[in-house]
C-alpha cells in the first residue's frame, strides 16, 4: 500500500498523529471541561469552542502566509509544536474555580486554548503542504519516464492524503478514552463515581441554594447519593465533586504535552525526507513572453476561481460535521445512557470508522478508476454532503419518534423519566457512521484537491485557506447548541439536514467547471 507513495508520506503521517492525539483529547472534552469546571451554559461554553475552534483554522492561514514568505516550513511547523505543548502545560495545572477567581482563571484558560489555536496554525497547514510538495516532486519524476508513469503517479495523490488521514485518526481513536478513564480513576481514588449531568446540577446549587427548582434539587439528591456524596453536606458535597472531577481531566492534558513532544521528535529525526514547497520554483528562472504570462495569470486564477467555489460549499460541512464537539457531545451526555460509557468516548468512533472504512472507500475508488468509471473529487464532494444529509436525517427521524422536547425541558424533568427514553448506544454509532463516510468524501480529497489547484508558490497560503474556510463554518458552531437548548430535536436536526442538500444541490451546478478547471 505504502510502496507506490512518497518515502516521505509515513514520517510526516506519524508527525500528524501525535499532534492529532493530544488536540483530539481536547476535542473531546473541551465543552463538557468549561461546563464542568466553570458552571457555564451550554451556548456559552460552545461560544469559547466554536471561537477555538475556529482560530486553528484560521490561524492556519497565518501560519501559511509565514511559511511561503520565510520559505522555512519545516522550522514554522516545529515551532507550532512547541507552542502548543506550553498552551497543553497551562490547562494540565489542576486550579479549583471558585467565585473568587473564576474571572481570571477563565480568561488564563482562553490564553491556553489560543497558544494551543496558535501553534496548531503554524503546524497544520503546512505539514499538509510539504506533503502535497511531496507529490509534486513524485509526479515530476514520473513524467520523466513516460505518460503512462506520469498517469499512475497523479492515480495516488489521493489515496496518499486518505493514508495520511488515517495516520491523523489513530491518534483520533486512542485520545477519547484518556479523560474519561484518568477522571474515572481519580473519582475511584476519592471514593467516588462518575455521572455525567451532576456537574451542571453541582454548579446550579452552588450558585442558587434553595432558590434551585425543586425538581432539579430532587435530582441533585438522588445522583449525589448514587455516586458517593454526602447529601447531609450538599455545599461541601458539590464543591468537593466539582474539585476531584475536573482534577482527573487536568491530568489528561499532561498526556496531550507529551504527544506533541514525540510529534516533535519525529518531525526532527525525518525532516530531512521532506521537500520544501516553493524552494524550486524560488531558485529557477526561466523567461517567459508576454503572452506566456497572461495565460499563466489566467489559469492561476481560473484555480483560485475554482478553489473559492470549493471552499463555499465545505463551509457548511465543517459547520455540521462539527457539531460532534458541540450539539452533538450534548445530546450524547443528555439524552443517551452514559452510566457505562461517558459522552467523551463516544467521540473515538468518528475515528475509528475513519481507520475501518478508508481502505475499503479506497479500494471502490481505485477499482471505478480502473475500468473507466472513476469520480470527479467536485462530485466526491457532492456525495459527501448528500451523505452528511443522510445522517441528519436519521438523527432527526430518531427524535421526532422518541417524541426527544429541547434540552432545556428535557433536563428539567425528573431523573426516573429522562431515564425512560434515553437513546441506547446504537444510535451515536449509526449516526457517526454516515458522518464518517461523508467526512472520507470531503475533507482527505479536499486536501488533494487544494493541493491540484494551488499554484506553486503559494502552497502553504491555498491550504491555509481551505483550513480558514474549516474556521468560517467553526464560527457558526454555536448556532447548533442554542437551536439544541431551543427547540424539539427533531426541528434542530432537521436544520442541519437542509443546509446540507442546499450545499449538495450548489456543487453538483458547479461540478462540470470544476472538472474542467482540474484537468
Amino acid at each position: 500500500m505504502f510502496s507506490k507513495h512518497p518515502k516521505g508520506l509515513i514520517p510526516a503521517a506519524l508527525s500528524n498523529m501525535g499532534e492529532r492525539f493530544g488536540y483530539y483529547i481536547m476535542n473531546a472534552v473541551l465543552v463538557l471541561f468549561l461546563c464542568s469546571k466553570f458552571g457555564l451554559e451550554n451556548e456559552t461554553s460552545t461560544l469559547i469552542y466554536s471561537f477555538f475552534y475556529a482560530g486553528i483554522y484560521l490561524l492556519s492561514l497565518v501560519g501559511g502566509l509565514i511559511a511561503d514568505r520565510t520559505q522555512n516550513y519545516k522550522g514554522t511547523i516545529m515551532t507550532g509544536l512547541v507552542i502548543m505543548a506550553m498552551g497543553y502545560i497551562v490547562l494540565s495545572i489542576p486550579i479549583l474555580a471558585t467565585s473568587d477567581n473564576t474571572s481570571w482563571l477563565l480568561t488564563l484558560t482562553c490564553a491556553a486554548l489560543f497558544l494551543i489555536a496558535f501553534g496548531n496554525g503554524l503546524f497544520k497547514g503546512n505539514l499538509q503542504a510539504i506533503v502535497g510538495q511531496m507529490y509534486d516532486n513524485f509526479e515530476a519524476e514520473a513524467a520523466k519516464k513516460g505518460e503512462a508513469e506520469l498517469a499512475e503517479a497523479k492515480s495516488r495523490r489521493d489515496s496518499g492524503f486518505q493514508i495520511f488521514y488515517v495516520f491523523i485518526n489513530i491518534g483520533g481513536l486512542i485520545a477519547p478514552f484518556v479523560a474519561p478513564l484518568l477522571r474515572s480513576w481519580w473519582l475511584k481514588a476519592h471514593a467516588l463515581t462518575y455521572n455525567a449531568t451532576l456537574p451542571n446540577l453541582c454548579h446550579e446549587y452552588l450558585n442558587k441554594g434553595a432558590d434551585m427548582a425543586a425538581e432539579k434539587l430532587q435530582n441533585l439528591n438522588e445522583l449525589m447519593a448514587q455516586v458517593g456524596g454526602n447529601t447531609a453536606d450538599l455545599a461541601t458535597a458539590c464543591g468537593d465533586y466539582l474539585k476531584v472531577f475536573n482534577e482527573g481531566i487536568h491530568y489528561s492534558f499532561i498526556a496531550s504535552v507529551v504527544a506533541m513532544l514525540i510529534s516533535l521528535a519525529i518531525f526532527i529525526i525525518t525532516k530531512k525526507q521532506f521537500p520544501t514547497p516553493g524552494k524550486k520554483e524560488a531558485a529557477a528562472k526561466v523567461e517567459y513572453t508576454e503572452a506566456e504570462k497572461v495565460q499563466m495569470a489566467t489559469e492561476i486564477k481560473q484555480r483560485l476561481y475554482a478553489l473559492f467555489a470549493v471552499l463555499g460549499v465545505v463551509i457548511f460541512f465543517w459547520f455540521a460535521f462539527h457539531q460532534n464537539g458541540t450539539s452533538l457531545s450534548l445530546f450524547a451526555r443528555d439524552f443517551v445512557n452514559t452510566s457505562v460509557i461517558p459522552p467523551e468516548i463516544w467521540q473515538a468512533i468518528n475515528p475509528f470508522f475513519v481507520i475501518v472504512l478508508t481502505p475499503i472507500i479506497m479500494v471502490i475508488f481505485a477499482s471505478l478508476a480502473r475500468r473507466g468509471k472513476a469520480i470527479s473529487t467536485p462530485k466526491k464532494i457532492a456525495i459527501g454532503m448528500f451523505i452528511t444529509g443522510l445522517a441528519y436525517l436519521f438523527l432527526s427521524c430518531y427524535s421526532f419518534i422518541m417524541g426527544y422536547p429541547s434540552a432545556n425541558d428535557f433536563l428539567a424533568q425528573p431523573v426516573a423519566a429522562q431515564e425512560a427514553v434515553k437513546a441506547g448506544p446504537w444510535v451515536l454509532i449509526v449516526l457517526y457512521f454516515f458522518l464518517t463516510v461523508a467526512e472520507l468524501f470531503i475533507s482527505p480529497l479536499g486536501l488533494a484537491f487544494v493541493s491540484k489547484v494551488a499554484p506553486k508558490h503559494l502552497q502553504g497560503l491555498c491550504q491555509g485557506l481551505w483550513l480558514g474556510a474549516t474556521a468560517v463554518g467553526n464560527l457558526m458552531l454555536w448556532v447548533g447548541p442554542l437551536m439544541y437548548n431551543g427547540m424539539p430535536l427533531w426541528q434542530c436536526w432537521g436544520v442541519f439536514l437542509v443546509v446540507c442538500v442546499f450545499s449538495m444541490s450548489v456543487m453538483l451546478g458547479m461540478v462540470k467547471w470544476l472538472e474542467r478547471v482540474t484537468k
